[in-house]
């Protein structure tokens, strides 16, 4: 399994009450001071074996992705964006030697733009995923990092197509695959049913990847969605305060 693979990737979740997720802006400052500390001690001692390099880069960019999503929920915005930026880099630069199949960097990457407001970061990073294949997939990440990229690409057509090919997955969330749909056809309606069901899974998780409880695919679709006019407000302790669900502008 990559080890970027996108939490709403993966089926529903035990839920249990959003009350566990909240923490202070001291304690999110905390969880950002160790993702980083996790960072810079990889960076200060990559392999040189090309297969340990490629684990380690990617380690760092979740390590830096924590700290980014961390420092947003602490209210630091400048710093958040750097982290936000940094993680994607770290992605990409792992994927030359990643295995087969990896698609959940160029995902991480895309959604860690998307989320700090990087919108040419998150059109390269689009154009990388379908440059390497994602659309011709066979598996459900691989469509998803297609329909990703295209939504960010603004091409309705294929972003749709395999929206609506996800939504006939039973291996596949639901909320995930009707959020971009939605945001394929521009459905507003359809997009707030959508991304409330996602935000109400990422709600009741226990599981996030490097201990970091946000919803990072809510902030990221909701950065897609703002450009179409669809963002919808958005409360729980999965999103940051200031803005509840609207990434960085």
């Amino acid at each position: 399994m990559d080890e970027t693979e996108d939490a709403a990737s993966r089926g529903p979740a035990p839920h249990r009450d959003t009350a566990d997720h909240p923490e202070s802006s001291s304690t999110w400052g905390e969880r950002a001071a160790r993702a980083i500390e996790r960072h810079d001690d990889g960076a200060a001692s990559l392999p040189e074996d090309r297969d340990e390099r490629q684990r380690q880069l990617t380690r760092m960019g979740n390590a830096a992705w924590a700290a980014g999503l961390s420092l947003l929920m602490a209210g630091r915005g400048e710093e958040a964006r750097a982290w936000l930026v940094r993680a994607a880099e770290r992605y990409r630069e792992s994927w030359a030697d990643a295995p087969a199949d990896s698609w959940g960097r160029p995902i991480g990457a895309m959604k860690s733009r998307l989320i700090a407001g990087d919108r040419e970061g998150a059109l390269e990073d689009a154009r990388w995923a379908l440059g390497a294949g994602a659309a011709e997939s066979e598996s459900p990440i691989g469509l998803y990092a297609a329909a990703l990229a295209y939504v960010v690409r603004g091409e309705h057509e294929g972003a749709g197509t395999l929206a609506a090919a996800l939504q006939d997955r039973d291996d596949f969330p639901q909320a995930v695959a009707d959020s971009l749909f939605a945001l394929s056809t521009s459905d507003a309606s359809a997009y707030e049913t959508a991304i409330r069901e996602l935000l109400h899974d990422f709600d009741g998780r226990e599981d996030f990847l490097e201990d970091t409880p946000v919803a990072d695919t809510v902030l990221a679709l909701q950065a897609l969605g703002a450009r179409r006019g669809l963002a919808v407000l958005l409360d729980s302790p999965l999103l940051p305060p200031p803005t509840r669900g609207q990434a960085l502008a």
